[in-house]
């Protein structure tokens, strides 16, 4: 029997509709949640997720800042501006498209961000607060995952979670929200002996190392829910998952499909991190005396 699709697409949808929903309400009240987004060079993908990101939130009623930026761009002028939008009452999220021109320090364009605007939640004030279990924005991709799993009534509690990859967009982040959920997490990597001893024993088994058919059917336990982060291209150039998705389906519980399954989640989850931070400033707007 074939494995039960969880279907990103679809909940993406139902997503969207909540946001578009609670949006209005807060429009209502005078706020327009903003999102900007900024794009240094001309990197295909990056267009491309870049204009998906534009076309979701105007879907839902937010407002959208896009900043074509040159690749000849120094460090100065993106944190200049960086500064100015963290300023700006008006923008409620930032994200910072990557990758970034080899010139430009990743890790201090992310440090500049501020923490109540870094809605792709990479800034080290919330990579620590999901560390210790405090509020902060999630990582909009394991956040998805999440979610997903949540849709499939697939409680992560007292189950073996197995995340194959240590990234700190996905992998690290994704290990601490299973933990978070009362699930038990192996991390494995690109140095992990013996990778199928592993991913066999998994409950739940998330693939995200961007090498496609990774995780074989071999390497599944039978009824195991599998998440698959993946973005891959095959030999005809068709988009495909770390997952060997035909044979795998034939062992695995749950499933999710690539492409349909995680990347409308993660994209989804972004506008649910953008309506929070524009929740969260109305709060303390109203909260503050005067």
């Amino acid at each position: 029997m074939a494995a039960r699709l969880i279907d990103g697409n679809a909940l993406a949808q139902q997503i969207r509709s909540e946001v578009a929903a609670r949006v209005s309400a807060l429009r209502a009240r005078g706020v327009h949640p903003a999102l900007a987004v900024l794009l240094v060079g001309e990197n295909p993908a990056s267009q491309v997720y870049v204009r998906h990101k534009v076309a979701d939130c105007e879907g839902v009623g937010m407002r959208s800042i896009l900043d074509r930026l040159p690749e000849t761009l120094d460090e100065a002028a993106l944190l200049a501006r960086i500064a100015e939008l963290n300023a700006d009452p008006l923008v409620h999220g930032i994200l910072v498209q990557l990758p970034l021109p080899a010139h430009i320090d990743t890790d201090k364009v992310i440090a500049a961000l501020s923490p109540a605007k870094d809605v792709d939640g990479f800034h080290v004030q919330n990579a620590g607060a999901l560390m210790v279990g405090q509020r902060g924005f999630r990582p909009c991709t394991p956040y998805g995952c999440m979610r997903m799993l949540q849709s499939a009534g697939i409680d992560p509690r007292g189950r073996h979670a197995v995340v194959v990859g240590r990234s700190n967009i996905v992998g690290k982040p994704m290990a601490m929200m299973l933990l978070q959920a009362h699930a038990t997490v192996t991390i494995c990597h690109s140095a992990t002996p013996d990778l199928a001893a592993f991913t066999r024993q998994a409950d739940i088994l998330v693939a995200a190392v961007g090498r496609r058919n990774t995780i074989t059917a071999e390497m599944v336990k039978p009824g195991a829910a599998v998440i698959d982060v993946g973005m891959n291209r095959n030999e005809a150039g068709k988009l495909c998952g770390d997952v060997d998705f035909e044979r795998v389906r034939d062992v695995a519980g749950w499933i999710t499909p690539v492409p349909g399954g995680v990347g409308p989640m993660t994209r989804a989850m972004l506008l649910v991190n953008t309506l929070e931070a524009a929740e969260s400033g109305l709060a303390k707007a109203e909260a503050t005396p005067g």
